[in-house]
C-alpha cells in the first residue's frame, strides 16, 4: 500500500466556556474595538496597540515614562503629595485608599523631570487608573508646580493627560484646579516656555476645559476620546444626533482643535523633533 490508512483520535466535546476558564488569567486579553483575541505578552511588545485595528491601550504612568523618557533620567517630583479629603466625602477616603493599592501611587498624576532623546523637558502624566484621572486639588497643584519648575529651570513642559475630569468628591475645590492650571499656562507663556499636550483616551471635563487644550502644540493619539461633555449628554440638550467619530481624536484634527495624531511608536521622536526645532536660535519660543 503506499498510503497507510489515517488514524483518528477521539476527543471529548468541550463545553461551551469551558476552554476560556483554562486559560489563566492575565495570559489574553480582549480589544475593545474590533474584540479580537490578543495575546497579552504581544500586546505589551507592540506597546499596547491592537495590532489588527490600531486601537491604543491605556499606558500607566510608569510604562508612559518607560516610552518617551530616556532610561534611568527621570528625576519624579512631589511624590508623597497626596489628598486629604477636605470636605469628608462619603466613602471618598476608601476610594483613595483602594486607588493607592491598585496603581502604588499617591495621586492621579506623576511629574518630575526626563530626558527626551538627551534634551531635558519637565513632564506631567495622569494616569487614569487612579480614581480615572480625576483632578482634585493635589493633582492640580502637582501640575501647577510642575509647571512653576519648567519657568525656574527654562526647559519645555509636557502634559501627557488621561482623565475623566473634575474629581466631584472635591468639589468647588477641584474645579478651582481649571483656573490654577491654566494660570500656571499663562505664565508659561509670558516666560517663552513651550509647552506639548498629548491628549489620550479619554481626555475629557475639566481636564480638556483647562490645561490641556492650552499646549503650544496639542498631539493626540489615534482614536482618543476628548470632550468635556459625553455625546450622550450633547445630544439630549441640543436634541439632534451627533456625527460619526464625533469627539475623537481625527474629527477634532480636521477641524483644528490639535494639531497631530501621532501613533505611540513615533511619540517619542515627535516630541523631540518638535523640541529640538523649537531650540534653534530665532525659530519660536526661547528658552
Amino acid at each position: 500500500m503506499l498510503f497507510k490508512k489515517t488514524k483518528y483520535i477521539a476527543v471529548d466535546r468541550v463545553k461551551t466556556g469551558e476552554a476560556a476558564n483554562d486559560v489563566p488569567k492575565g495570559i489574553v486579553i480582549k480589544c475593545p474595538q474590533c474584540q479580537q483575541v490578543l495575546f497579552q505578552r504581544e500586546l505589551m511588545d507592540n506597546l499596547k496597540v491592537c495590532n489588527k485595528c490600531n486601537h491604543h491601550f491605556p499606558l500607566t504612568a510608569k510604562e508612559r515614562i518607560d516610552l518617551i523618557v530616556d532610561h534611568g533620567t527621570f528625576e519624579e517630583w512631589d511624590r508623597e503629595m497626596e489628598s486629604k479629603d477636605p470636605l469628608n466625602f462619603p466613602e471618598y477616603k476608601d476610594k483613595l485608599e483602594k486607588s493607592k493599592a491598585t496603581t502604588n501611587l499617591k495621586e492621579a498624576v506623576v511629574t518630575g523631570v526626563g530626558k527626551i532623546n538627551g534634551q531635558r523637558a519637565a513632564l506631567a502624566i495622569l494616569d487614569g487608573s487612579f480614581m480615572l484621572g480625576s483632578m482634585g486639588s493635589v493633582v492640580g497643584e502637582k501640575v501647577t508646580r510642575a509647571m512653576e519648575r519648567a519657568i525656574n529651570q527654562k526647559i519645555p513642559m509636557i502634559a501627557f493627560t488621561a482623565s475623566g475630569g473634575a474629581r466631584m468628591q472635591e468639589s468647588i475645590l477641584s474645579l478651582f484646579q481649571m483656573a490654577k492650571t491654566s494660570a500656571a499656562v499663562k505664565k508659561m507663556d509670558d516666560e517663552g516656555i513651550l509647552y506639548i499636550t498629548v491628549l489620550t483616551d479619554p481626555t475629557t471635563g475639566g481636564v480638556t476645559a483647562s490645561f490641556a487644550s492650552l499646549g503650544d502644540i496639542i498631539l493626540a493619539e489615534p482614536n482618543a476620546l476628548i470632550a468635556f461633555a459625553g455625546p450622550r449628554v450633547i445630544e439630549q440638550t441640543i436634541r439632534q444626533k451627533l456625527p460619526e467619530g464625533f469627539q475623537r481624536a481625527e474629527f477634532l484634527l480636521e477641524r483644528g482643535f490639535i494639531d497631530k495624531v501621532v501613533t505611540r511608536r513615533e511619540l517619542k521622536e515627535t516630541i523631540s523633533k518638535i523640541i529640538y526645532l523649537h531650540s534653534l536660535k530665532g525659530v519660536g519660543k526661547k528658552w
